[in-house]
């Protein structure tokens, strides 16, 4: 028998492991999920701008692949889920707050204590998706990136601003509810109202649009292989 190829999942925290990971691995039946976590958002990280990200990007995967003695061929395909943050919104819908406590978002608006550094994170953010949205491939392994939106706490859970306590919590539950549920996990990122799946390109224009990128929207449902079944029910 052949040997599985990796699908390479990269997710920004421990939380997004847990609530995914298990129903990839079976959506993915015929290949072997690896999950990596970054410990952070790559597209916001200092000095990361759209001429590096991809390359610290590959820098990452390549030291995984190392690490655990794979090599590109190993790799059947890079998936890399992202949170909007709100990135995409006009500057108008950014309120300085000075009673904030840390950044608040609601789906009509981000406040904070200072509005620039959230412009300035902003810029930031879309130029580095920008960069890789246009991304087909890294360390010649097919890539992808996919949206949560605002972040995948609203997406799974329809809720904002919640501590990492409660990230954890609702995290557990969700991997609990669908681990054995397949389809109705492939159906709630599918056929759900926040669900977009027109196409991967078309996936992205609609989030750069209006405030859609802190509305509850996803594109994530685009990354199930085709004809998938998941290995049980």
């Amino acid at each position: 028998m052949a040997r599985k190829k990796i699908v390479f999942v990269i997710v920004e925290g421990k939380s997004d492991e847990e609530a995914l990971g298990l129903a990839l691995t079976k959506i993915f039946d015929k290949q072997k999920v690896h999950v990596h976590i970054m410990h952070g958002d790559i597209t916001t990280s200092d000095k990361v701008t759209p001429d590096t990200v991809v390359a610290k990007l590959g820098n990452e995967i390549r030291a995984y692949a190392e690490a655990n003695h794979f090599t590109e061929k190993d790799f059947q395909e890079i998936i890399h889920v992202v949170d909007t943050d709100g990135a995409y919104i006009p500057e108008d819908r950014i309120i300085e707050d000075i009673s904030a406590s840390g950044v608040i978002y609601s789906p009509t608006e981000i406040r904070a204590k200072s509005k620039s550094a959230i412009e300035k994170r902003n810029q930031q953010k879309k130029g580095n998706i920008n960069k890789l949205i246009s991304c087909k491939r890294i360390w010649k392994v097919p890539y992808r990136i996919f949206y949560m939106s605002c972040n995948l706490d609203h997406v799974l859970y329809d809720k904002l601003n919640t501590s990492d306590k409660e990230k954890e919590e609702n995290s557990y539950r969700f991997a609990v509810q669908y681990r054995d549920r397949v389809q109705e996990f492939k159906a709630f990122f599918s056929d759900s109202v926040f669900s977009v799946v027109t196409g991967y390109k078309e996936s992205w224009t609609f989030v750069k649009q209006d405030l859609h990128s802190l509305e509850r929207h996803t594109n994530f449902a685009l990354c199930f292989p085709p004809d998938s079944s998941g290995s049980s029910e």
